[in-house]
């Protein structure tokens, strides 16, 4: 067999429960143990389009791991968390957020084009062959290196203090938990992303595509 899959990822799942869980499906449906890959992982917290390959179309990962992709997120300012996202330890930095939408939207200019991002610990990038969250989760020191991405467009969708929501169209390896604590730094106030969405890879668009149903 060889299938793309597409699938909407609830909130909760890893990538790898979902992988796992079309494995099973596709292997009962076959008869005999499928194979099953993804092209790009997206956090537990998140939700969105993952694209997974079964079969012999796992060999297209390659082609389909490094295409740009489109995010909608909300992020809390005047807080952060230790892993960027609502799994983690919150703090608030700013009681009194006091910040009006027009410097909201002068800051989300100043990421549009190609920037530098430090990836959170908490990801899935290896460091020394292990998995960064598995070393942070341990308590190690974890020393993420630097990587250039481009932000292609950032656009406002919604303020209402102290949420903002935004909607981005990014580069392959661009943390948009990355990027929500860099605007909260760049606003002096802190922030973290709360909601995350994907909604496009490439050209692919959940809301166009035969979506595989996944069972909770």
């Amino acid at each position: 067999m060889e299938e793309i899959i597409f699938v909407d990822k609830p909130s909760g799942m890893s990538s790898f429960g979902a992988v796992a869980r079309v494995r099973r499906l596709l292997s009962e449906r076959e008869g005999h143990k499928v194979k099953v890959g993804h092209t790009g992982t997206l956090d537990p917290f998140a939700t969105g389009l993952l694209i997974l390959l079964a079969g012999k179309a796992t060999k297209k990962a390659p082609e389909l791991t490094k295409l740009d992709k489109v995010y909608e997120a909300t992020i809390r300012l005047g807080a952060t968390s230790s892993t960027g996202d609502p799994e983690g330890e919150i703090t608030i930095t700013d009681k009194k957020l006091e910040i009006s939408r027009e410097k909201i939207i002068e800051t989300l200019a100043q990421f549009v084009g190609e920037i530098e991002q430090i990836p959170p610990a908490f990801s899935a990038i290896k460091i020394n062959g292990q998995r960064a969250y598995k070393l942070a989760r341990a308590g190690k020191a974890v020393e993420m290196p630097k990587r250039k991405v481009t932000i292609y467009e950032l656009e406002l969708l919604d303020y209402a203090s102290p949420f903002l929501k935004i909607r981005t169209h990014v580069s392959s390896g661009t943390y948009i938990r990355t990027l929500a604590e860099d605007i909260g730094e760049a606003l002096g106030c802190g922030a973290y992303t709360t909601e995350l969405r994907r909604t496009k890879i490439a050209d692919y668009d959940i809301a166009e595509l035969p979506l595989f149903d996944l069972p909770q």
